[in-house]
């Protein structure tokens, strides 16, 4: 194997555990704060390893950013590593989503704390930006490469074209036209990339078991709620192509109107309540669960529910990490798929183009209304919704971090403080 960088476990903890408690606004914010740490500041991954990480994770169903943090982890420590940076990114936002959903239970919505995460989405907008332009600088090299990025934005902008045909797409077009560019050596792994199909074997069944031991058990036990709980959001962890975006439509339905563990206005408050927290937006599962566990029975239930839907939503993320990243490396190396994963790489700036265009399009103004043209669907705020407070901390936060340069961290509490002041002061 290739050792190129041995990173201390403590070292690990520490930066994947300031990713967790930082990884406000989304799948787009959360891989720009894990470029930041792992390829800028820290140099641990290259910038091309970087890439073709996320394009590899973005093949994978369940949420992007999350197995980005666990296959970063994986090159860097192996199984240890992966499991250190996949906890660490959902645990923080765990333990918020636990609160909050208690706190929401029994009190409903707090105005304040929801100003104060106005503050923080203000900001979310302006990282995903610098994530844009510094993702786009360093993915795109070609006019092919541009020209593949804008079709992917005008493609699930106006068209709605599914996540999953808009990447397999990608990496047919970037197979069939892309300039092939094999990985230069320096470019592996620094963990051991080579894996025997038993080890694959044993990884599977040992990560599979993990899943599908306690949904028996479930239903063995006879408990009809926490089975149920516990089948759909397996269900959800395998159809989620392209994070929690793609999925929220389907879980929305489901939950509303098949279950009715919702209603349509908890459902929105839960969508909110998940985009502000720390860590990967599909924790909104462990939220639904949690309601639907205190409207059938006690806090008992809410939290059982609520750590079956966290368990069969990121078990699968370690299963397809492990069992597939030994052999990532391994096919880098042929041309033709380097060539195809440069497509998905193009694509995927377009994918974050859109995602930031939609969060920012939530966040100034209240009302957005889709509208349909023929094949053409686009979404188009209500200009009379606009919330000027929003506009004014959007601006705040691009000067902090565009001119000034201050520290994400620093910033995101700022803003929580600017967003809470602003209500009390009945700006907002």
């Amino acid at each position: 194997a290739i050792h190129m960088i041995h990173v201390p476990i403590s070292d690990l903890i520490r930066v994947f555990g300031k990713i967790g408690l930082l990884s406000f606004g989304g799948p787009a914010a959360q891989i720009a704060l894990m470029h930041k740490e792992l390829v800028e500041d820290h140099a641990w991954v290259s910038e091309q390893q970087f890439l073709s990480a996320l394009s590899f994770c973005m093949l994978l169903p369940g949420p992007e950013a999350m197995q980005l943090a666990t296959f970063s982890g994986w090159r860097l420590r192996g199984v240890a590593g992966g499991l250190i940076a996949g906890v660490l990114f959902v645990l923080p936002g765990a333990c918020v989503i636990t609160a909050l959903a208690v706190i929401y239970a029994y009190f409903g919505t707090v105005p304040l704390v929801e100003s104060a995460f106005l503050g923080i989405k203000a900001a979310v907008v302006i990282i995903v930006v610098q994530a844009l332009l510094k993702l786009s600088q360093k993915a795109l090299h070609s006019r092919f490469e541009y020209g593949l990025a804008v079709l992917a934005f005008v493609s699930i902008f106006l068209f709605a074209l599914p996540f999953p045909v808009l990447i397999a797409s990608a990496a047919v077009i970037g197979l069939i036209w892309a300039p092939a560019r094999p990985l230069s050596p320096n470019m592996q792994t620094g963990h051991n990339a080579a894996s025997s199909a038993s080890q694959t074997v044993r990884t599977v069944l040992f990560w599979g078991g993990l899943w599908g031991g306690p949904l028996l058990g479930l239903w063995l036990s006879g408990n009809t709620f926490l089975t149920a709980i516990g089948l759909f959001f397996s269900k959800l962890a395998l159809v989620t192509f392209g994070g929690a975006y793609a999925v929220l439509a389907y879980m929305t339905q489901t939950v509303v109107t098949q279950f009715e563990w919702l209603s349509p206005t908890q459902m929105i408050d839960a969508l909110g309540l998940a985009e502000t927290t720390p860590g990967p937006l599909i924790l909104v599962t462990q939220f639904v669960a949690m309601q639907a566990g205190f409207k059938t029975g006690s806090l008992g239930l809410a939290l059982a529910a609520g750590g079956i839907a966290l368990w069969m939503t990121f078990i699968p993320c370690f299963l397809w990490v492990f069992a597939g990243a030994p052999y990532f490396d391994r096919l880098s190396q042929k041309p033709k798929l380097t060539a195809a994963l440069s497509g998905v790489t193009a694509a995927i700036v377009g994918v974050i183009m859109n995602l930031s265009l939609w969060f920012a399009l939530h966040i100034w103004f209240e009302n957005n209304i889709m509208h349909s043209f023929g094949p053409i669907q686009v979404l188009l705020p209500e200009l009379k919704t606009l919330v000027p407070a929003s506009l004014a901390l959007t601006a705040i936060a691009a000067w902090a971090l565009l001119k000034r340069g201050i520290g994400i961290a620093t910033v995101l509490c700022s803003m929580a403080a600017l967003g809470s002041a602003a209500s009390v002061t009945n700006l907002i």
